[in-house]
């Protein structure tokens, strides 16, 4: 009962000054908008960056070119190819948990059709292509295995290459010429928009990866090869089977070869905005801890202002602790009132922001709870020196205090 009493007691005094009150929170309604605006931007494009990484498929482990020393000459990532299409058999045949796998190949060309040319990605790929990488076909069909196995002049365009070379044409049955070589267009994949990147994945000629090995590149080695797990928990141990399998391939060499899962990747490809959600969120959080300095010097004014109130309160039997449980609560009021309207101003700033930018965003529940507990806290630490000050104030001293 007593604790309610002297709730009201701090409220009737918060309301004596109300504009100096919201004044006084206006630095905790800023700082706690602030960091949650920032923390829901960073979170969104976080997500943004994940959901490109997921619309590349799912449970995917790649295999690319490694390392190599030949005759005294080193290379570093990249720099050489050694991958077969052997080692691609090998892995589907002797690895378990694989449900899909396709041998890649990448190269970038003219493609003339139809009186036009445009200069796109050729990518040859197996027919389980599409399964990998969770892309449909819009119009016509995918090459089979039969086209596979025959080096088949078939393919199959991305949106973006059949709006260039085709127009308003259905693109089915007609036929592109890739360095002078004439492939049947069998069917148009669905829009896949850009990627995370930045790079358009609608811009593309997919080919038997056998093609493009006998006819466009004519070199033996792939690109890459990219293998599907059945299980995300199977990733792992896939990984660690694919590399122990390829090393064994050559005989005890060093390796050539570099073994990646989609988690790695994913991993990489939000760490720089996850440092930079962090970092903008404790920019954020400084003007928490200005807020609560404010707090605290208002809080010691007010002590100064009602220094014969405590006199009196303290001369007719109120107790120390009462009189700082009073100013303590004063002190958390206004920062939680301060916290309260700040999760409100920063939820809707993000979505403002959002609309206006068109920038996706992530408002946490995380970071409201922390924003709003911080607030509080804030409220506990700098209102406690005031509010101290006020209890150990003398009754006699504070009853002269003009």
């Amino acid at each position: 009962m007593r604790l309610l009493n002297t709730i009201k007691v701090a409220l009737r005094a918060l309301r004596r000054s109300a504009l100096r009150s919201v004044l006084t929170a206006l630095g905790i309604i800023i700082g706690v908008a602030a960091v949650i605006a920032m923390v829901s931007i960073g979170n969104g494009a976080k997500s943004q960056v994940e959901a490109s990484i997921a619309n590349l498929g799912q449970n995917i482990i790649s295999v690319f070119p490694g390392n190599f020393t030949a005759g005294g000459v080193r290379g570093g990532f990249g720099s050489a190819s050694t991958l077969t299409v052997e080692d691609a058999q090998a892995i589907r045949n002797e690895v378990t948990g694989v449900v899909n796998l396709s041998p890649e190949m990448r190269d970038r060309s003219q493609v003339l059709a139809n009186g036009a040319n445009w200069n796109t990605q050729i990518a040859g790929e197996d027919v389980s292509y599409l399964d990998i990488r969770l892309w449909g076909i819009a119009e016509g069909s995918m090459f089979s295995e039969a086209d596979v196995r025959a080096a088949a002049k078939v393919c199959v365009i991305g949106k973006t290459v059949a709006d260039q070379l085709f127009q308003d044409q259905d693109p089915i049955g007609q036929t592109i010429r890739i360095r002078n070589i004439p492939f049947k267009v069998l069917g148009v994949l669905t829009v896949k928009g850009f990627n995370f990147f930045g790079q358009d994945q609608d811009d593309i000629v997919v080919i038997p990866y056998t093609s493009h090995l006998k006819r466009i590149a004519r070199r033996p080695f792939l690109n890459s090869i990219v293998v599907q797990a059945d299980t995300p928990d199977a990733m792992p141990r896939i990984q660690q089977d694919i590399t122990d399998l390829l090393q064994q391939r050559r005989n005890g060499r060093e390796p050539d070869f570099t073994v990646r899962n989609q988690q790695e990747l994913a991993e990489a490809a939000t760490a720089t905005t996850k440092t930079m959600t962090v970092l903008l969120g404790a920019i954020a959080g400084v003007s928490l801890i200005v807020g609560g300095i404010g707090i605290m010097n208002i809080m010691l004014v007010s002590v100064t202002e009602r220094t014969r109130e405590i006199g009196i309160r303290l001369a007719v039997g109120a107790h120390g602790r009462d009189v700082l449980t009073q100013f303590l609560i004063e002190a958390i009021i206004l920062s939680v009132m301060g916290g309260g309207l700040g999760v409100l101003l920063g939820v809707g700033s993000s979505q403002l922001i959002s609309h206006l930018n068109g920038w996706p965003v992530l408002v946490s529940t995380t970071a409201i709870a922390g924003a709003v507990a911080f607030s509080a806290a804030i409220g506990v630490f700098f209102g406690f020196y005031p509010a101290r000050k006020a209890a150990q104030l003398d009754p006699i001293d504070a009853l002269r205090y003009e």
